[in-house]
This record gives structure tokens, C-alpha cells and sequence, in this order.
């Protein structure tokens, strides 16, 4: 089991605060408004751990830090008020949490001036207590949280030393005629006893002789590769690694070959890895090694940013053009897919980027 991580760090937090409030500043919004629970988390360390009630967050750009709970926090968020509002009777949940969470923070929201800003999707009745239309300032704000902070790496540490389990428990468990449903179940299961606690994310693809996708009633068949592509969520941080295993033997010289040059186009995108290199060009480097080779294709993106969401900026996709900046944490993806290698397979790690470069955060072994 990991050990539980420590709630983040305040000194952090209140640096992402004054962030998030140089953001409004550019934007022109008076104050921003969160229901999201891994928003929450990351601007006050407050990890709301049961999914089925409402939260909140209204930071003004002067004045207050508001959070919204339904009951009292067990430890002091890095909020300047907590109100709070009741989410069940006797135990059972009422039916308008959001309008419940809404109307103890409306007497904060009906005197703006001005717009104020969201992020994601925020309730209706948090809307009606507005004067004015808010602004939609999803895509500045993931912007702003691709720096992240020391206490977010370890974070993602964490993340990935539960995706490591994961691995572990995939190996064990891979034979011919397991489905990949009860793949699926055993390795989710791994990952929870792992984080020691629920987890806030989990996916992504579970199949076997297929690029990828979601599990299947389907039994796995020898020599075909699994494509085990895991994101393992704890307290809304979020990694996003991939391994490639053949079920039931040995690796044929097709499926050794390619998995050689997967190995070596992504040791040669990590070699080019460090701030300001073009992500553009990072793709159209791997897609030249990889899509065409041997007659396979390479048909996906190269990788992206990953932190609060399973895709962040930035993005290592031609139809964006995005730099690599010192401190973001990056998931890079080569793979090659032809129908002899039954039907392909793909690599991917986690990075963090430095000033000078950048620093492999996941290191669970490649092998077949």
C-alpha cells in the first residue's frame, strides 16, 4: 500500500489562489466560481472524498476565499469562510444538492457588477443567483495549472506508484481466456488497495488484440497484445501511463521488432524533451519514425499534459502548437499498429519538465 498522501501543501495553495486571482485580473472578472472537486482540491487542499454531494468554491479577486461543504471539514481548508448546508435527513441525501449548496453561497453571488468566472460545468442554480452572464474561463485556467507545484508532483508520484501495482497485477494475472472485464475489475481493485483509499479516476483502454478501448465480455487469445493504457485517479490527480503485454507466450520477431522501435523513437522524444521545444514538431518527429514503418501506422497523438484531468495542456497534437514550458508533467505515447502484431502495441511515460530538461517520473519496465 502507498502511504496516504498529506493534504497539500497551504504555502502552495495560496500561491495558486494569488494565481488564479492574476487570472481574473486579465480576464476582467470580479471572482471565480468552482463546483469541481479536484478544482477545490488544488486551490485549498480540501480533497472531498464523497462524490454524490455538492461543493463549491467563489474566490473573489478582493476580497475572500468561500467554500461550500455539506458538512463541517475535518481539517481547515485554506479557505478565508467555510459555510456549509445540509445534504441529507436521517441519512438520506435530498434531492437538489446543487440548489441546496447554491443557496448558501447566493447572498455572495447577487452583487457583482460584472461577470464573474467558471470553470467546467457549473449547476443552474448557481447561475440564477447571478446578475450577469458568467465568462467561460475553462481554457485560461487549465492554462494557468500547467505549472505545477512540488506538493502536485508528489501527487502524481503517487499516482503512478499505484499504476505500477497495477502493472504488477496485470502480469500475474494475463493468461489466455481471462476476459477483459475481469481484467478490468481485478486491476481496479489493485489500484484501490494500492492508493489505500477510493479512487476519484480510472480508466482508460483494456482490450486485447485491439489498439484500445474499453473492456469487453471477450477472452483474451495467445500472442495477441494487450494494450493496458491506465489512468489511476487519487484525490483528483491523475496519472496516464501504457504498457503493451503478449498474453500467453513468448513475443513473435514482429511483435520484438516493433515493440524495438517503439522503445527507441520514445527514448528519442525524451532525449528532445525540455522547455521550449515546439510539441508540434515532437509529434511530426515520432510520426516520421513510426507511422509507415514495416508498413504499420502510428495514427494517434504523441501525448499531452496530465494533472486534474486526464488531458491537459499541453498538448503534443498537430492541430495545436503548443511549447513545452518548465513545469509541466507530460504523458508521451509513440505506438504502431498492423494487423500481423495482433494488432499493435504502444508505450507510454509520465514526465515532468525542467528547467534544463526533464526528469521521467514513472519507471515501470517496457518488456513485452
Amino acid at each position: 500500500m502507498i502511504p496516504q498522501m498529506a493534504t497539500l501543501d497551504p504555502t502552495f495553495c495560496r500561491l495558486r489562489q494569488e494565481r488564479l486571482r492574476d487570472l481574473m485580473a486579465a480576464q476582467g472578472v470580479e471572482a471565480f466560481l468552482t463546483t469541481h472537486r479536484h478544482h477545490i482540491h488544488w486551490a485549498t487542499g480540501h480533497w472531498h472524498s464523497q462524490p454524490l454531494t455538492s461543493v463549491a468554491l467563489l474566490v473573489f479577486r478582493e476580497g475572500p476565499t468561500i467554500l461550500v461543504l455539506p458538512d463541517e471539514p475535518d481539517s481547515p481548508p485554506l479557505a478565508d469562510r467555510v459555510l456549509s448546508y445540509s445534504a441529507q435527513k436521517v441519512c438520506t441525501l435530498i434531492e437538489d444538492m446543487d440548489a441546496a449548496s447554491a443557496a448558501v453561497l447566493a447572498p455572495h453571488l447577487v452583487s457583482f457588477q460584472e461577470a464573474i468566472g467558471v470553470a467546467g460545468a457549473v449547476a443552474p442554480p448557481f447561475l440564477a443567483a447571478l446578475s450577469h452572464p458568467p465568462l467561460n474561463v475553462t481554457t485560461a485556467f487549465q492554462r494557468l495549472r500547467r505549472l505545477k507545484d512540488p506538493d502536485e508532483i508528489r501527487a502524481l508520484r503517487r499516482c503512478i506508484a499505484a499504476t505500477d501495482a497495477v502493472y504488477e497485477e496485470a502480469r500475474r494475472l494475463l493468461v489466455p481466456g481471462l476476459t477483459e472485464i475481469a481484467l478490468f475489475a481485478a486491476l481496479q481493485a489493485a489500484a484501490t488497495i494500492a492508493a489505500g483509499e477510493p479512487l476519484s479516476g480510472w480508466g482508460n483502454d483494456f482490450q486485447c488484440g485491439s489498439p484500445g478501448g474499453p473492456p469487453r465480455h471477450r477472452p483474451a487469445k495467445s500472442s495477441e497484445i494487450a494494450v493496458l493504457d491506465i489512468g489511476v485517479g487519487i484525490q483528483g490527480y491523475r496519472s496516464d501511463l501504457c504498457r503493451s503485454f503478449v498474453v500467453g507466450s513468448a513475443p513473435s520477431q514482429a511483435q520484438q521488432e516493433a515493440h524495438s522501435r517503439v522503445v527507441s523513437v520514445l527514448q528519442e522524444v525524451e532525449d528532445r524533451l525540455r522547455p521550449g521545444v515546439s510539441c508540434r514538431d515532437l509529434f511530426n518527429f515520432a510520426k516520421s519514425r513510426l507511422d509507415g514503418w514495416e508498413g504499420g501506422a502510428f495514427f494517434h497523438h504523441l501525448g499531452h499534459g496530465i494533472g486534474l484531468d486526464a488531458h491537459e495542456v499541453p498538448r503534443l497534437n498537430p492541430q495545436w502548437n503548443d511549447t513545452l514550458a518548465s513545469g509541466d508533467v507530460i504523458a508521451v505515447e509513440p505506438g504502431i499498429y498492423r494487423e500481423d502484431l495482433r494488432a499493435g502495441l504502444r508505450l507510454e511515460q509520465n514526465y515532468l519538465i525542467t528547467p534544463d530538461g526533464a526528469e521521467r517520473l514513472s519507471h515501470y519496465p517496457l518488456d513485452l
